[in-house]
């Protein structure tokens, strides 16, 4: 029972970061290529790794509450 909590408890916090994160970063290139069209490969590229690297964090959360 107080496992099921726990693993529950990590998966939400661990979750919530990187959601936030992942939302904030798409806003900023979303707006970043508004305001200036040609450099959206460059961007772009930025954008799906620094979009990789928080959900990295999610997913070691994940793999952390199955375990518990």
């Amino acid at each position: 029972m107080i496992f099921t909590l726990a693993g529950g408890i990590i998966i939400a916090v661990g979750g919530l970061g990187p959601a936030l994160g992942i939302g904030f970063i798409g806003a900023k290139a979303v707006e970043a290529i508004g305001r200036n069209p040609e450099a959206s490969g460059k961007i772009m590229i930025n954008m799906l790794i620094a979009m990789a690297f928080a959900e990295a964090i999610a997913i070691y959360s994940l793999i952390f509450a199955f375990t518990k």
